[in-house]
């Protein structure tokens, strides 16, 4: 088997990825490296540009749409790649040989142009701004390139904010990356983007710039800044001119459900190579309760799915060149649904085997969230999700720590745990604890399968 090397400008080739499985009955194979090529393969893989060249175009959108392409389960292995947009929320694409990426989202900045009513830092308040110094940084960036290193994977950064280009050390931390050939995604605002330093962006390897429409203009602008909505739509063809994947992201909740089908519109008239949308994860106890604007019923979330998918299937149909990537995972249980998603045989049925994880939320299997104070969250979206701190604690080390495995243990989903989807599904933890009171294991507030006589 070829080797990996950190902290230099070429990679070797990989072996492909194997199906990745995680026991949740059973403790962290990550604790015992002989277990872990076994147990804990990484789920987040990409072919090299080279390779996604050779691609046919929706399937080259499917692969930059989301490092985190993967197989999904037994039957789904080894799907021709123009057959991509078909499968199961459309994120199943192998070809040849592919490295396995590690994702790190990274805050590196609290600084930002906005002030949205939707966000983790202002929705609740004003508090101090924080960014990190650049001693910092590199502590960090390091710190993932071992946590890589030690469980032979590569790193994919996700650097975000805030807005990430108001960091003074922003251009020095792109040029770290590039130096180490380490490829990432920037997750901003519209309002510093010319044609310049996108053309330094893509030039540093950015290869892909994901903003944010919540609404159409009027809704948009209301929970964001006035003026945001056209600069966001006319910052498209700026970032695709670069050579770089525009992504758009959608935060669905009560106030904005039905404008959707209009932001989609909007989006694939701009020309953004990618689109999806997650749900809110409520802020406080207040927005996540059924009297609440924000709160969407179960029911409503269904046929809102419904809608969305025969929209989405019409444009597909056109050959649109938006790729529609289907982000949340209640896609899964609709899919299943809809005969477009089934169970090998064996799982079908309980049985006594230990429990596999073949997808559904990544938290504690292939990624990390590091905020501008260090602190290490298993996901930005679960507020009471700390589990350490990248400034004075090793990323490896936490990744197999008591803290980190509270949030594995699959049988105790309150719901799902007794689902036949539970390997594949589970909803969102982060929009479930948020509406809650903070319990990872709760239900899926927006789930409207029927388990045992309850929704």
């Amino acid at each position: 088997m070829q080797t990996l090397q950190i902290g230099t400008k070429r990679r070797q080739p990989r072996k492909r990825a194997r199906l990745v499985v995680r026991h949740a009955d059973q403790a962290n194979p990550l604790m015992n490296p002989q277990k872990s090529r076994q147990h804990a393969e990484a789920r987040a893989v990409q072919p090299s540009r080279n390779q996604r060249k050779s691609l046919p175009p929706v399937a080259q959108r499917a692969v930059r749409a989301n490092p985190q392409n993967r197989q999904r389960s037994p039957q789904l292995a080894a799907v021709p790649a123009e057959q991509a947009a078909n499968n199961t929320r459309g994120r199943t694409v192998q070809v040849g040989s592919m490295a396995q990426y590690f994702a790190f989202q990274w805050h590196i900045t609290d600084e930002c142009d906005q002030r949205c009513k939707h966000c983790y830092i202002f929705a609740e308040g004003h508090p101090a701004l924080v960014s990190m110094d650049w001693e910092q940084i590199q502590k960090v960036f390091f710190n993932a390139l071992a946590f890589c290193q030690r469980y032979d994977r590569l790193p994919y950064l996700y650097l975000t904010g805030g807005d990430p280009i108001l960091h003074p050390q922003f251009w020095e931390l792109l040029k770290l990356c590039k130096e180490h050939d380490v490829p990432f995604t920037l997750m901003g605002n519209p309002f510093h983007l010319n044609t310049e330093n996108l053309r330094r962006m893509r030039d540093y390897g950015c290869d892909k710039y994901q903003m944010s429409i919540d609404g159409m203009e009027r809704t948009h602008d209301w929970f964001r800044k006035p003026g945001s909505f056209k600069t966001t739509l006319e910052k498209i063809r700026l970032i695709n001119e670069a050579d770089i994947t525009s992504v758009i992201m959608s935060t669905v909740s009560g106030t904005n459900i039905d404008e959707i089908p209009d932001v989609i519109d909007a989006v694939v008239a701009a020309e953004a190579q990618v689109y999806a949308f997650a749900r809110y994860v409520p802020t406080s106890d207040g927005k996540g309760n059924e009297k609440s604007d924000w709160y969407i019923t179960p029911e409503r979330y269904r046929d809102f799915l419904e809608d969305i998918d025969c929209k989405y299937r019409d444009y597909e149909s056109k050959g649109c060149k938006t790729y529609f990537n289907r982000k949340d995972h209640l896609w899964t249980l609709f899919n299943y649904e809809h005969g477009r998603f089934s169970l090998p045989p064996e799982e079908g049925k309980q049985t006594k085997n230990p429990l596999i994880i073949y997808d559904g939320c990544n938290c504690g299997n292939c990624h990390i969230t590091i905020l501008p104070t260090g602190d290490i969250y298993a996901c930005r979206r679960v507020a009471n999700s700390k589990v350490g701190n990248a400034f004075s604690d090793s990323l490896a080390d936490v990744w197999t720590g008591a803290k980190m495995e509270a949030f594995r243990n699959y049988g105790r989903f309150s719901k799902c745990a007794k689902c036949e989807l539970l390997p594949y599904c589970r909803g969102c933890p982060a929009v479930a604890a948020g509406s809650s009171g903070g319990d990872f294991y709760a239900a899926d507030p927006q789930c409207w399968k029927v388990m045992g006589g309850n929704s």
